[in-house]
């Protein structure tokens, strides 16, 4: 009998791994192993950040993921400016990724940054904004139409800066991630910034992919972790078979 597929869960920028505890826990009880590494500089791992860390960083963690727990056929899924993340872990373990999600998130173009993929106005302010010259501000999760007031304490409480080479470093990505079996875009449709429309428009107009639409804000881990699951985990199924 062949095993579940593992989920890899990857958070957004300024968050941490606990973003994900209601959707992990699920996944959980419907039988999977999850794992929800928190990156290098962010949630519990803060007081690792410094200038020198980096998109490749990143990539390196989660890869990190993948070959210490010996992962095959994985479900992996990035959230915001985790796709940028799991984009470039997957182009180069891309052998061993049976489903790429991307949740209300950035897709990797080769030789780009998330700066670049920002419109300009928002790429020029987070520059300019970023204390110590390498420390972007968190955004609040009100602005992101994060609905409980409980969880937009919650993310504010417990959001740090976000290291700006995460964004501005180009990613390496070569294409390898697209021949992944299966590909899928999680669009947030009260996402209120334009910032994810265009990745989400692009997907939805490919037969490659495999397109959905929530009714919540960005956070959907939080909003409807209960619809979240769902579709994971048949993404899972997909990769399954």
């Amino acid at each position: 009998m062949t095993s579940k597929p593992p989920f890899v869960l990857v958070h957004g920028a300024w968050q941490g791994s606990w973003v994900w505890e209601r959707v992990a826990n699920a996944l959980r009880h419907a039988g999977h192993a999850v794992y929800t590494p928190s990156l290098t500089g962010l949630g519990e791992r803060a007081h690792l950040s410094g200038p020198a860390i980096n998109l490749d960083t990143h990539v390196s963690d989660v890869l990190g993921v993948i070959e210490h727990n010996e992962l095959e056929n994985v479900v992996l899924c990035g959230h915001s400016y985790g796709g940028m993340v799991v984009g470039g872990a997957a182009d180069k373990a891309h052998t061993k990724i049976g489903s790429l999600v991307y949740l209300d998130a950035f897709v990797p173009s080769p030789g780009k940054s998330l700066s670049d993929l920002l419109p300009p106005e928002f790429a020029q302010a987070q520059h300019a904004n970023a204390g110590d010259g390498w420390r972007i501000k968190r955004i609040s999760a009100a602005e992101f139409g994060v609905v409980d007031p409980a969880d937009v304490a919650r993310l504010d409480r417990r959001a740090v800066d976000q290291p700006l080479g995460t964004m501005e470093q180009k990613s390496s990505v070569t294409g390898a991630w697209e021949r992944i079996p299966h590909l899928a875009y999680i669009r947030a449709a009260r996402q209120g910034r334009p910032t994810f429309a265009a990745f989400a428009e692009r997907a939805k107009a490919d037969p490659k992919w495999q397109y959905f639409e929530v009714p919540c804000g960005h956070n959907v881990m939080l909003d409807l972790p209960e619809a979240l699951t769902g579709i994971l985990l048949g993404c899972a199924a997909r990769a399954a078979s």
